[in-house]
């Protein structure tokens, strides 16, 4: 897995809406792996992210969520909890093998990274989905990634 200080891979995904994405990470960008659409831990952690995507908008930060579910699920998951932020389909585990995140049984490792002038920030193991979303926030703001 992809440490701190640790060159962030460029990768490409198809979003929600079945458009290819990019990662440039042009912006302090923030990366988080988890399970499976729609389920209650995943589905906490992406209304947590939604929560403070204002904040996150309002400093500067992308947002992606990425597991290996397909386009349509990530579009009915995104539009059943009003997500504003990609959601990357990654069904082959591309952009999780290039983060060297985990798939085993086929489901990604719960996984965030914040990635800032294209280099790893920070990474968050094991991380609890509730206020996932406003301590990434927070952290990035108390460690001077961004501020508001």
């Amino acid at each position: 897995m992809l440490s701190e200080g640790d060159e962030a891979p460029r990768v490409e995904a198809r979003n929600q809406n079945g458009e290819t994405v990019a990662l440039g990470y042009d912006a302090p960008t923030v990366v988080y792996f988890y399970p499976k659409d729609d389920t209650p831990g995943c589905t906490t952690e992406a209304k947590g992210f939604e929560r403070e995507a204002d904040e996150y908008e309002a400093a500067g930060v992308e947002v992606y969520g990425v597991s290996t579910d397909d386009v349509d699920s990530h579009c009915d998951f995104a539009e059943e909890q009003g997500l504003s932020f990609d959601l990357l389909a990654d069904p082959d585990a591309e952009v999780a093998e290039a983060f060297g995140v985990s798939t085993d049984g086929g489901y990604a490792d719960r996984v965030t990274f914040v990635v800032a002038d294209g280099v790893v920030k920070r990474v968050y193991e094991n991380v609890s989905p509730d206020g996932h979303g406003r301590d990434v926030l927070l952290d990035l703001i108390d460690n001077g990634v961004v501020s508001l």
